[in-house]
């Protein structure tokens, strides 16, 4: 009887390769059960589920790749904090610098319009002291009293003049009054060619009405006889043509 090919024996002589080929063989039979177990449309979803379950791997050059994009990253954010800080700063020193600048002109401002004010009001105050000064030495005047006499009219009508701007002495308005009319303010002259032709020379000093009339001072009589309108009247009228009365020393 032939013996069997398969006993312990002869599987003993397996060679290595054998045993390769063999596990290879059952390992191709395992997977085609697998495959052929599970359905047509399961085949993808397994696959997907193995390859995302996965973990992913990276190379060291990889890493520093990644590592280096985020330290940019970072940077870059940094540095966009550090600009809108900086900017906010910016605006802030601006507007405080602005602020400071308004708050200095509106100072200065209020200063020029205080000293102006001060200015105004001591102007006001010295143009009234001197308005007050002048009505108190005119108020003076109007009531200085005269002796009512020559010496007196003279001197009132001196007073008359300076504040009218009229020159004239005491020497020269006594010399020609008494050459004229000897110290009498009633005088008149009707004998002259002025009486002839029917204006006569009149007063203190010898004026005819229209001499009075055009050389009158204001705030005199208009009474040719009054002595200190006489006087006044005839002083003007010598000042306009002779310079002073002081420069008459004839009929004039």
């Amino acid at each position: 009887m032939p013996k069997n090919p398969f006993t312990r024996g002869h599987s003993r002589a397996l060679t290595k390769r054998h045993k390769i080929a063999v596990a290879g063989v059952a390992t191709l039979g395992a997977a085609a059960v697998v495959f052929s177990a599970v359905p047509g449309n399961a085949e993808t979803t397994t696959s997907e589920a193995t390859v995302s379950s996965a973990p992913v791997k990276y190379s060291s050059e990889q890493l520093k790749s990644r590592q280096a994009d985020v330290s940019e990253q970072l940077a870059a954010k940094a540095l966009q904090s550090k600009a809108a800080a900086e900017a906010k700063a910016a605006k802030a020193h601006a507007e405080a610098k602005a602020k400071a600048k308004a708050a200095a002109a509106a100072k200065k401002k209020a200063a020029h319009a205080a000293a102006a004010k001060k200015a105004a009001q001591a102007r006001k105050a010295k143009e009234a002291a001197s308005r007050a000064a002048h009505r108190a030495k005119l108020k003076a005047a109007t009531h200085k009293s005269y002796a009512n006499n020559l010496d007196g009219w003279i001197k009132e009508s001196l007073d008359i003049m300076k504040a009218k701007g009229i020159p004239g002495s005491y020497n020269g308005l006594h010399r020609n009054i008494i050459r004229e009319s000897s110290g009498n303010p009633n005088a008149i002259n009707n004998w002259d060619i002025n009486a002839i032709n029917g204006i006569p020379s009149k007063g203190l000093l010898q004026v005819i009405p229209p001499t009075f009339k055009a050389y009158h001072v204001p705030g005199t009589s208009w009474n040719i006889y009054d002595p200190v309108a006489n006087i006044t009247a005839a002083a003007n009228y010598a000042a306009d043509r002779y310079g002073s009365m002081d420069n008459v020393n004839s009929a004039y």
